[in-house]
Parts: structure tokens; sequence; C-alpha cells
């Protein structure tokens, strides 16, 4: 497994008096090292340019490219890629549990787990491990809480939303509404019969029907559009290859290939040769296949049971993981408390007190927060780095 640490940047504070956080990708098989150090919350861009919203502002950063086989990470033998979130969960913790014993500077120091997309999914399953680990003393480690970005936490909440979404922002007529409706009640019988991998295949069959009705709507941000990459030919698992294009593709653009694999692969000095920088994240994504669609509420339940703190934020452009698939699966919650945090008012944020332009909404009560981030997609921290930024602050108690 590869990882990557920063410690905090920040002028008068030393990294002691500042938290941790672990950043989780999404995908499954998309890298943190890469895509997000580089295209989101890292100190540089992939121009090299340093980025005036870094987090390192704010807190030390923890990159692991997770499962393995996303990023620098790798596997010498296919049996051993992750199929589901339970053996993702198992292999971080391995890796948690040598960090924290290597790296005791930060055994006692506030440890936040953030996380976008699927990495939301694999971030609820291993903050809830890693609690129960600390619990039983077998990790040292000062966790607080897990933040879920646009997060694929109920996979049958977001995809049922996408219609009527999309319908409501003009960008499907009544026609396109039945189509999107009926694929989507395709895919909520095959859940409902446990039928995952069927579902997967379902949803890719759901995105082309959307891309069909909306001209190419760009799935991670509705005011873009897509250019397809690749015309359907006659190959095996070719869903799953669209699927794979589409979503980790997207994140592994040529320009952060050409940097991960040429001057950063040259300074570490530690990668083997015949490991390529996301050379098989398209493994991990097929692997993961039968676990895609399967929701994680239950583990948020535990979680906020167990009294660890839980942050959902998403962008109010994203489509794949729409904010009111987001707000339906938490509305599921056995949480004792749901109904008071439900009754409370949302208050408007901005991302300075000079500023008069509202940046998102905010909702709290005891352990679970909700961030409605304005004109982000589904990547807030590239879209809407200043409130990405005051976001972790609040999250990590530095600013109310």
């Amino acid at each position: 497994m590869f990882w990557w640490l920063y410690y905090a940047n920040n002028p008068t504070k030393d990294f002691r008096e500042l938290p941790l956080i672990l950043w989780l990708q999404g995908g499954p098989g998309a890298s943190g090292s890469g895509f997000g150090n580089f295209e989101e919350i890292g100190p540089l861009d992939k121009e090299m340019k340093p980025r005036n919203t870094t987090w390192l502002q704010a807190a030390s950063i923890l990159f692991v490219d997770n499962p393995v086989g996303a990023g620098f990470s790798y596997v010498d033998d296919c049996s051993m890629f992750a199929k589901n979130i339970s053996a993702v969960v198992s292999d971080m913790m391995v890796f948690l549990g040598e960090f924290f014993k290597s790296r005791t500077e930060f055994q006692t120091i506030p440890f936040y787990i953030f996380s976008e997309s699927y990495g939301g999914k694999m971030a609820a399953g291993i903050a809830l491990a890693l609690h129960e680990a600390i619990q039983k003393g077998t990790i040292k480690c000062n966790l607080i809480g897990t933040a879920l970005g646009d997060s694929w936490i109920s996979p049958l909440d977001s995809v049922l939303s996408w219609g009527p979404y999309l319908y409501s922002t003009s960008l499907l007529d009544d026609n396109g509404l039945a189509d999107v409706t009926a694929v989507t009640k395709e895919i909520m019988e095959a859940i409902n019969k446990n039928q995952f991998e069927l579902a997967t295949e379902l949803w890719g069959k759901a995105e082309g029907i959307i891309e069909e009705n909306t001209d190419n709507v760009n799935f991670y941000n509705i005011m873009n559009k897509d250019v397809p990459e690749m015309k359907a030919n006659e190959q095996e698992n070719l869903h799953l290859i669209r699927l794979y294009q589409r979503h980790v593709g997207n994140m592994h653009k040529n320009s952060l290939k050409d940097l991960m694999n040429g001057p950063i692969r040259e300074k570490l000095k530690i990668i083997p040769n015949c490991v390529k920088w996301g050379g098989q994240s398209k493994d991990v994504f097929e692997n993961m296949a039968g676990d895609f669609m399967k929701p994680v509420i239950d583990i948020v339940d535990q979680l906020l049971a167990a009294n660890v703190n839980v942050t959902v934020y998403n962008g109010q452009l994203d489509l794949i993981v729409d904010t009111m698939g987001q707000e339906a699966w938490i509305r599921k919650l056995k949480w004792p408390n749901l109904a008071r945090f439900s009754q409370q008012r949302w208050k408007a944020l901005y991302v300075s007190p000079a500023s008069t332009e509202t940046a998102a909404f905010h909702k709290a009560y005891e352990n679970l927060a909700f961030f409605w981030i304005l004109k982000a997609g589904h990547m807030v921290p590239s879209d809407q780095g200043e409130m990405a930024l005051k976001m972790v602050r609040m999250v990590t108690q530095q600013q109310h």
C-alpha cells in the first residue's frame, strides 16, 4: 500500500496543534496520492504551482492509495484484489496499525477521515473498524470523526433521485424522465433481490440512457458536458469498461498520469519497476463490481451510536451522488436524534466575513452535520476550494 504524508504547514501553528486528516479517493480505484493530492487539496497543483486553498493550512494530510491496486499501491497476485468493503477495511486496518505504531507523534493528535465518492463508503467502514480497534487498545489513535463527501453510501437512493434532479434542472423532458424512471426501477428490483452484480450492470445502462437524453451531461457537474471517448463495441465486460472510463478514467487523465509516472516516480525512488501508477485501477474497479451497489447506511448508524462525529457534505451540481439522494438516505437513519437533527434550521455560510455571496448551508445536531456546498460538483475541493477549506476548519473545530 502506497501512502504519502504531508505535515501541516501553518504560519502560526506547529503540526502538533493541528489535526491529521486521512483522505480517501473514490472509484473504487482512483488515487488519492495523485488526484486528491494534485487536483484537490495538496500543496501543489499538477503544474507544480502552489495551491492557495490547500488543506495543509488546517491539518496534516495522509493520502493512501486504496484499495490495493489503486494509484501506486499494487498486488503481485490477482487473488489479492479486494472484492468487498470488509476486505478494503481489513487491508486499511493493517496499514493504520503500522502507521500509528511508527509515527507515534500522531497517536494523540485529533484524527479525521475525509473522503469523496466511493471513498465515503470505504471511510464509513474504516472509521467503524478503527473505533473498535481503539476501544480494544490494539491501535493508539485519537479518532474524532469522518466526513463523507458526495459519498456512495446508498447507491439506490442516489440512482432514484437522478430522474427528478435532472428533470427539475431542465436536463430531462417528460419522455426522458419516463426512460430514466423505468431503468432505475429495474435497478431497485435487482437490489431488492440482492442481485448486486446485475444492479451494477443496470447502473451502467442507466447512465447510458441519461447521456442519450441529456446530450451527454457530465455526471460530476451538470453545468458541464461529456464528450464520450469510446463508442460501444463487442468487448467482454463492456459495461464495466465504459463505467471505469467514465469514472476512474476521468480522474486519471493523461497529464496526471505523465506527472505521476514521470517526475513523481523518479523523485520517490521506491516504486518497483513493474508498477505503473494507476496500472491496476481497472482491476480494482472490476473486482469491486459485486459490492458497488450495496448500501452502508447501517454503518453510518453504528458510527453515530458510537459517538463518532459524522459530517456529510455534498456539491449542489453533482449528479452521480446528487444532494437529493444524500438527504434521502439520511432520512432512513435509525439514529435516535434524527428528528432533532431534521428540525434544525440550516445556516448560510460565507467564505469570509467580507463576502456577501452564499457559499453553502450548514446544519448540525450532536454528532451529525450536513454541508450543502453551492456551485460545486462531485469534487467539492476542486470546484469550491475556499469553502472546502472553511468546512475543514469547522469540522475540525478550528472555526465556527
